[in-house]
């Protein structure tokens, strides 16, 4: 019987978060976090998208936060814009959904991010390519969009409390530094030459 407290991670920053008196972890680019305690999921998203998805009677959720590569090279396309590290970004967190305990009849999603926030990037408007991928991964898997905040040009911090489902999204319309479009670039850089580990299916 899978074990609701243990957590699936993928290089997590964990933190006290005094504001709301609550434990938290921070998911930066490329990384997840799945859980079945209380606790508090936080990321900051430019150009890249959050996929907050959990289970709505067990509790059991989790988050992501990627992007799609700037690459077209031998990998399945939506819209012309290559998905193979995305499909594997929403895999993953699924599964390790369903490894805790997780219905998939009973997930649902809630979904962030996909700014127009990034210049440079050769694929035109990187933001909505992710805001796109992630709506038709989720209806291809059948699991309700409940929720969303896409696109718009500004930045935004999202809070998700998986237990309840709660998400707090606040947009970051006065930062004056580069760091989340430079986190993202390098990010975004990385990607062309990753190759996401083996397939992974989808299991019940």
């Amino acid at each position: 019987m899978p074990n609701a407290s243990y957590e699936e991670v993928l290089a997590p920053t964990l933190y006290y978060d005094k504001n709301f008196s609550i434990e938290a972890a921070k998911i930066l680019p490329g990384e997840y976090y799945v859980t079945g305690r209380e606790m508090l999921l936080v990321t900051v998203l430019g150009s890249c998208v959050a996929a907050c998805i959990r289970d709505n009677v067990s509790g059991i959720g989790g988050m992501n936060h990627f992007m799609l590569p700037d690459s077209h090279e031998d990998m399945a396309t939506v819209n012309g814009v290559s998905t193979r590290y995305g499909t594997y970004a929403m895999e993953i967190l699924i599964n390790q959904l369903l490894k805790q305990g997780a219905n998939k009849n009973r997930l649902e999603a809630k979904v962030f991010g996909g700014g127009n926030v990034l210049r440079g990037f050769t694929v035109s408007n990187v933001g909505l390519k992710n805001a796109e991928f992630v709506k038709a991964f989720l209806a291809l898997e059948r699991i309700p969009i409940v929720a969303q905040d896409l696109l718009d040009i500004h930045p935004r911090k999202v809070y998700f409390f998986p237990k309840t489902g709660r998400v707090l999204v606040k947009k970051l319309k006065s930062v004056h530094n580069n760091t989340i479009v430079e986190r993202e670039k390098s990010y975004g850089s990385r990607l062309v030459h990753m190759q996401p580990g083996g397939d992974v299916e989808l299991f019940d």
